[in-house]
This record gives C-alpha cells, structure tokens and sequence, in this order.
C-alpha cells in the first residue's frame, strides 16, 4: 500500500465515521421531538460505554426490537432517564477495515471527567447487556409498559416496522409488555453493550475523541 493511498484511505475514514459514529455516541445530538430510541433505522453495530456512576431520574425500561435497514430485528431492552449525569464516560465502537489493508479500528470517545459529569435529558439507551451496581428508589417491577410515564418514555417512538407488526401502536410497543420503572436510579461501575442511544441534548463536559488501531481492552472501553 502506497503512502498516499493510506492517507487517503484513512482520511476518508475518519470523514465518514467520526460524524455518524459521534451522533450515535452521544455528541451534541440535539432532537426536537424529545427523544427517537427505535424510531430509525439502526446500523446493526454494537458499541460499548463505559461510566464509573449514572445518577438518573424518572427511570423505566421495558423490551422491544430495534431493526436494520434491511429489516434484520435485534431484540433490545430500552433504559429512559428522563435526566442523567454520567461520570467518566467512555464510549467506543470498532470499525473493521482489513479489506483495505488496515485491520480493525477503534473509535474512542470520552467525557464527564474532572469533577464535571456529562448531563443529558430524555435519555434513552437501547442494549443488549448491562453490568452494574445499582441502586432504585421507588421501584416497580412488572409493571405494564403502556402505563409508563416520564418525559423519556412519553417521546419514545417505536420503529415503524416492528409498530407494524405488533398490531400496537401505543406506548411502548415492541418484544415485551413487561417494564419497570423508578424514581431514581444511581449505577456505579457501569459497563454496557448498546445498540443505539438517543436523547432530547446531551452536555459533554471535557470531550475528546481519539482513534486507535486495534481493538480489545487496550482500545475499547472494556
């Protein structure tokens, strides 16, 4: 591979994945309607985050499907917050580019740190795995998802495919009618696997963002 060809290969590479990778991440998105969760198309990719504590307010999850553009379904528990700081926040999804000769590469991106935690409002998270020490205030567990409130849960829309579907078009609709839901939530030690995350703004104190190459823990979040 020629000098000028990397170059090339690698600016176009961050051109096209530090903007879409950054807004699925968490930086700056800014929607007016609240928040989108499955409302779109997602990408089919997971990512990691990472935190050392979430201190959330109004929190309810509750099941349904995220699909791809091609209608793949991937099966996602949805976590809302309608407020949330995060502290020590790491995010990083991997990019595989070995058919270009550069192996797989790991877009990083921190923020929340220095005393100063990262705050979002109508936070929504869909994953696929949480690890965490948590703590619930006020907590209802089965409670049905059509009674959930919240402004989080009351913006969140469900991909047009899978309201279809389900023959339901209320709030939320997708896998599962089981939810829970709290006043408050407060996690520590926070590591979780993701699909897509939305929110109504999201502050990022203290952002950088870095590219590596290789993936694994020395790269990823975890």
């Amino acid at each position: 591979m020629s000098k000028a060809y990397g170059k090339t290969r690698w600016k176009r590479f961050a051109l096209v994945m530090v903007p879409s990778v950054a807004a699925t991440a968490m930086v700056g998105v800014s929607i007016a309607n609240s928040a989108l969760a499955a409302s779109f198309s997602i990408s089919g990719q997971s990512f990691k985050v990472k935190a050392s504590h979430i201190e959330g307010t109004h929190f309810a999850q509750f099941g349904t499907v995220d699909l791809e553009a091609d209608g793949t379904p991937h099966p996602v528990a949805v976590s809302a917050f309608d407020s949330a700081d995060i502290t020590n926040m790491c995010q990083s999804v991997v990019t595989d580019l070995s058919k270009i000769g550069m192996g797989k590469i790991t877009l990083q991106l921190k923020a929340g740190g220095n005393g100063t935690p990262a705050h979002a409002d109508n936070l929504l998270i869909d994953m696929e795995e949480l690890k965490a020490d948590a703590t619930f205030k006020s907590i209802n567990i089965g409670q049905d998802a059509s009674t959930l409130a919240g402004t989080a849960t009351q913006g969140w829309t469900p991909h047009p495919g899978v309201a279809a579907a389900s023959g339901n078009k209320g709030l939320p609709t997708g896998a599962t009618g089981f939810a829970q839901a709290a006043q408050s939530a407060s996690l520590d030690g926070v590591e979780q696997t993701a699909r897509a995350t939305s929110a109504g703004t999201f502050k990022l104190n203290g952002l950088s963002l870095s590219l590596k190459k290789g993936d694994g823990p020395n790269n990823e979040c975890f």
